[in-house]
């Protein structure tokens, strides 16, 4: 494993109030409303870290949006995109390109089953909205079943199937999507007291959903495989493996997004490798080349990929697989080969992350429930562990949302970057981040959440 030895933040507040104002006046910002927010200007970055122009350094427990899986700046990866530019820094994605062969083959060799044909993309949203397209081409069928607290991207298809309120703005009654509930036995749908209950009428939940809407009319199922934004709840035993039965017995394509749990982030390959589970698509992107240069793809499987063997698939972009992005994937993936990334973040999350949180969890009242995998990990926090109320109402603003926005700059005054969504803060740092950057993280947990104790009744 390459130790992480930041460089020390050179102070220029001049520079960063000159990268600020410049910001404000022409960066048009997502998700945001525009003159309600005050983004910090960052210096620099590296392996766990990042910096202000102020001499303040974080750890960064996001991992940027849970895709530097190798951290800032590795050496080995902006080197290879260094090479790549001088090399062939663009060509267009009808033709044959050796970076671009090579990915697919690295990614082709580590997705589960006969997924071996890669369609690459500029991003996650990118890659649902193209397998979906897929799925409804190759069955025929319109029809998508999408789950709630679920995010599959910010493009026409990929929102109309996300499960939070990120959709409703951008709904489209005619895009053909029908939502259900997947698993989630802390705050269960389904009544259930055991995980064997909740797999069990969760799978009967989605049985009747197919029953009502006309199994013969629905396209595909997609899920997240463990939902990484919604929550980070990873799937009782058997549930997946109950989903792939449905979708086989009325001819559904299953699809299963892996854009945040995918390359290394639950201490495998994919989280699907967890649940011995195959579907016939999976989307990827964040980590298949840990974000330095944008790229996304689907993994097909070869009954769909024998669809559009003569037929041609009605789908492209301009920079797929483009140059850089694969000579970024290719370096990025021979990294976590050497450096054993993906064994780290199994071990790291076994002996490290998931005791330290339950730990924690143990301590404070504010911590309803630990959940997670590697180097993935959520606190749910609330009010009262009995009635298990969230701290923040759900979707919360302003004045509602001031315990998580207490307990967000809590962390970043004692040198965290925290994942803060609605009730939620997740621990999802680097895939190699070091034993000691993860106690790091802990102990500074561990204060932000005595501010969030003091909301509890």
């Amino acid at each position: 494993m390459t130790p992480h030895a930041p460089h020390a933040p050179h102070v220029d507040p001049a520079a960063g109030a000159a990268v600020k104002a410049a910001d404000r006046a022409h960066v048009f910002h997502s998700w945001s409303a525009q003159g309600l927010i005050d983004p910090l200007a960052v210096a620099g970055a590296e392996g766990a870290y990042f910096w202000d122009y102020d001499g303040n350094r974080y750890l960064d427990f996001t991992s940027g949006l849970v895709y530097t899986n190798i951290g800032y700046q590795h050496p080995t990866v902006v080197a290879a995109i260094q090479e790549q530019a001088g090399k062939l820094a663009t060509f267009a994605p009808a033709f044959a390109i050796e970076a671009r062969s090579e990915a697919a083959r690295l990614i082709a060799e580590r997705t589960p089953g006969d997924l071996d044909k890669i369609f690459f993309t500029n991003g996650g949203a990118e890659a649902v909205e193209n397998a979906v397209r897929m799925a409804r081409l190759h069955t025929g069928r319109t029809k998508v079943l999408s789950a709630y607290r679920s995010y599959h991207g910010a493009t026409s298809t990929a929102i109309n199937l996300t499960g939070d309120p990120r959709r409703w703005p951008s709904d489209n009654g005619s895009a053909g999507v029908v939502r259900f509930w997947a698993p989630f036995l802390y705050r269960s749908p389904f009544h259930s007291a055991t995980e064997a209950e909740e797999c069990a009428r969760a799978l009967q939940h989605l049985e009747d959903t197919l029953a009502f809407e006309g199994a013969a009319t629905i396209a595909a199922i997609i899920l997240e495989t463990i939902p990484g934004t919604a929550g980070i709840m990873t799937p009782p035993p058997g549930y997946l493996a109950g989903v792939r039965e449905i979708c086989d017995r009325y001819g559904i394509v299953f699809i299963l997004d892996e854009v945040m749990a995918g390359f290394g982030r639950t201490g495998k390959w994919f989280a699907a490798d967890h649940f011995d589970v195959v579907p016939d698509l999976m989307t990827f992107a964040k980590g298949v080349n840990s974000g330095y240069v944008p790229l996304g793809g689907v993994a097909i499987s070869a009954e769909i990929a024998a669809t559009f063997e003569t037929r041609a698939y009605p789908g492209g972009l301009t920079y797929s697989g483009h140059p850089l992005a694969c000579a970024a994937a290719v370096a990025t993936i021979q990294v976590m080969e050497d450096e054993k990334v993906v064994e780290n973040a199994a071990r790291i999350g076994e002996t490290v992350l998931g005791p330290g949180l339950r730990e924690l969890a143990d301590r404070h009242p504010s911590v309803g429930e630990v959940r997670g995998l590697g180097a993935f990990w959520a606190l749910d926090l609330v009010r009262n562990k009995e009635t298990r109320e969230p701290l923040v109402p759900y979707n919360a603003s302003g004045e509602a949302n001031a315990p998580m926005a207490a307990f967000g700059a809590a962390a970043k005054k004692n040198g965290l970057w925290p994942f803060v969504n609605m009730n939620r803060t997740h621990a999802v740092p680097a895939c190699n981040v070091t034993e000691a950057e993860a106690k790091e993280g802990l102990a500074a947990l561990d204060v932000a959440l005595s501010v969030a104790d003091e909301y509890t009744v």
